[in-house]
């Protein structure tokens, strides 16, 4: 049962409209005493990704989403989708579940996609001990969805605690199951429009002040903006649905556990092919309009997000690629910024759709050939680049 303190928390967060406006801590507001991050991170995330998973990485990192956010019952609870983990802010009556749920989800991930997710529950007093905070405001990505946005330092301390093994969860017996309704991967990669999907991940450095770092956050944004509308891989209109059978097998996995997956595959199988013919025709099925439902995902998405960084998988066109490179690397000489980013020809698609009738349905945009994964090592790699060899 969520507390009464809780659901003020969740109905009080603080709304921006303007993204470039996404590093402006004024905008943010401290999670309350008692609170924990759920952090999830799939390990050797690079060699999976290496080895043709890439979607599989992805679809991980959305089932920690969906686990934690079905147990905790509600959509609104703040989280942000990094391409091969999560982090979702969880309120002191829903740790105990959110553990349970990370346990089981952890389970399914290896023995059906093969991987190996660490997950921890960090406590918000932990984070605070260590000087640092973890504060969320949401973005009004469309009319009908905002997306979280985390800052203070807590998510980043948090999430480099897990990978040093502290606030570790145990993984959930074998055939354990985290419940995934929702979980959804139906889409092809979407290529390109404008030149190249290109994966974006820049940071402050421990010296950078905000002011400047807040301001070079909204040169990039507006760059992205010029070179590709706003930056969006989708289209305005939306995705157009393939016939494609691809994903069905995963997403019955996260339906049903082995043995009752034919059921499963059907029902995923039914409601692809009645996408298509619904989307190419124009026409509805009750109040589901199919070509609506695609215009709500392109609004939908979080190609961009803030998690103590700027994040972003845009498209965008060479002119636009050589202006946001040189701006991060001249920000980059001046200690303002650490950065890394991954070009590709596609950008993928994972979505959490609690029903097919409601406008809800949230969709998390990665590059397909390792995205934020790619970006996080290139910018690994340029800061070990620059550190003095030891004598």
């Amino acid at each position: 049962m969520t507390e009464p303190n809780t659901l003020s928390f969740l109905a009080d967060q603080p709304i921006f409209a303007e993204f470039e406006d996404v590093a402006n801590l004024s905008r943010y507001r401290s999670l309350p005493d008692g609170w924990a991050l759920a952090v999830a991170d799939v390990v050797s995330s690079s060699d999976a990704i290496a080895r043709g998973k890439y979607k599989s990485v992805n679809m991980a990192g959305a089932s920690v989403i969906t686990a934690v956010l079905n147990v905790l019952d509600g959509s609104n609870f703040p989280f942000v989708f990094g391409g091969d983990g999560a982090v979702i802010a969880v309120p002191p009556e829903g740790i105990e579940s959110a553990a349970t749920a990370l346990a089981a989800v952890a389970r399914w991930i290896e023995e059906d996609l093969g991987l190996n997710m660490r997950t921890a529950i960090v406590p918000l007093s932990a984070i605070r001990a260590a000087g640092h905070d973890v504060r969320v405001a949401r973005f009004q990505a469309s009319p009908e969805m905002t997306f979280a946005m985390f800052a203070g330092g807590g998510s980043a301390w948090a999430e480099a605690q897990m990978k040093q093994g502290q606030f570790a969860v145990a993984m959930a017996p074998p055939g354990s199951r985290a419940d995934l309704t929702g979980l959804s991967c139906r889409w092809n990669p979407i290529q390109s429009r404008n030149g190249q999907i290109v994966s974006i991940i820049a940071l402050p450095t421990a010296q950078a002040r905000m002011d400047a770092f807040r301001a070079l956050v909204s040169q990039v944004v507006t760059l992205a903006n010029m070179a590709g509308g706003s930056g969006n891989p989708l289209p305005p209109e939306g995705p157009n649905p393939q016939l494609t059978l691809a994903g069905v097998a995963t997403e019955a996995s996260a339906l049903a556990p082995p043995g009752k997956r034919f059921a499963a595959k059907l029902k995923v199988v039914v409601a692809i092919v009645m996408t298509v013919v619904l989307h190419r025709t124009g026409w509805t099925l009750g109040s589901f309009n199919a070509r609506e439902y695609a215009r709500q995902l392109t609004r939908n998405t979080d190609f961009r997000k803030f998690d103590d960084g700027l994040k972003m998988t845009i498209d965008v066109n060479a002119d636009g690629l050589m202006a946001i490179e040189s701006l991060l690397e001249t920000a980059a000489a001046a200690g303002v910024c650490q950065f890394g980013l991954h070009k590709q020809d596609s950008a993928l698609v994972t979505c959490i759709v609690p029903s097919l009738r409601a406008h809800d349905h949230m969709h998390f945009i990665d590059g397909a050939s390792g995205g934020y994964a790619q970006a996080a090592t290139a910018m690994k790699a340029k800061a070990a680049a620059m550190t003095p060899a030891l004598s």
